[in-house]
């Protein structure tokens, strides 16, 4: 008996070790050459909310996102990945992933960024849902392409309310069954804009 719970704890300890883990690119050689085909090489940096701005940054995101960070994979502790793309050691892009809850499961969600933080392409590389095939729709993420974080500012991700009249109220959803995986991809990307604008674009200096 002693023996069988010992290995349940491992497992979990194992599950929950792998479960905070962020974002990384199955392949980043392929996919950074995808969709930066001048690019010479790229910087891998590991980030986390804890590191660069603590407890203050954590609420401060928490109170631009409009809703709780909660779960193993928005913990403050939980170490991000931003691929900084070069053309002869001059930054020329992003690419960042973020982890998200949708209805079935797991989602991450992917954005492609230019140097002033405006989405240059968008895209899932784990999507579980019913309505799948057309959420990964060219259609469907090219809807993403030129947005920045002002553009998501005053969506209401708590209670999955989008501003009338904004350029996020031009983003259609493709599958009305699945409109839990379609605000959750809203929320997602509003929490990577976020996220890369506290690491990146506007990062400032915390006092622990």
């Amino acid at each position: 008996m002693k023996i069988i719970l010992y290995f349940l704890i491992i497992a979990m300890w194992s599950n929950n070790a792998f479960a905070a883990v962020g974002c990384d690119l199955n392949d980043p050689d392929r996919d950074v050459k995808r969709f930066f085909p001048d690019s010479t090489s790229y910087r891998t940096e590991y980030l986390s909310v804890d590191k660069v701005g603590g407890e203050k940054l954590y609420q401060q995101i928490q109170q631009q996102l409009g809703d709780e960070l909660n779960g193993i994979y928005e913990k403050i502790d939980v170490p991000y990945t931003v691929y900084t793309i070069l053309k002869d050691s001059e930054p020329i892009g992003y690419i960042h992933g973020v982890n998200q809850k949708g209805k079935y499961g797991g989602i991450q969600v992917f954005l492609i960024m230019s140097t002033d933080g405006k989405i240059k392409n968008f895209y899932f590389q784990k999507l579980t849902s019913k309505n799948a095939k057309e959420l990964r729709s060219k259609s469907f993420g090219e809807q993403f392409t030129g947005l920045s974080l002002s553009d998501f500012k005053d969506y209401d991700a708590k209670n999955k309310i989008i501003p009338l009249n904004s350029k996020l109220s031009d983003i259609k959803n493709p599958a009305k069954e699945s409109e839990e995986d379609f605000f959750a991809t809203l929320r997602g990307a509003k929490k990577n804009l976020i996220l890369m604008d506290s690491f990146i674009f506007n990062k400032q200096s915390f006092k622990q």
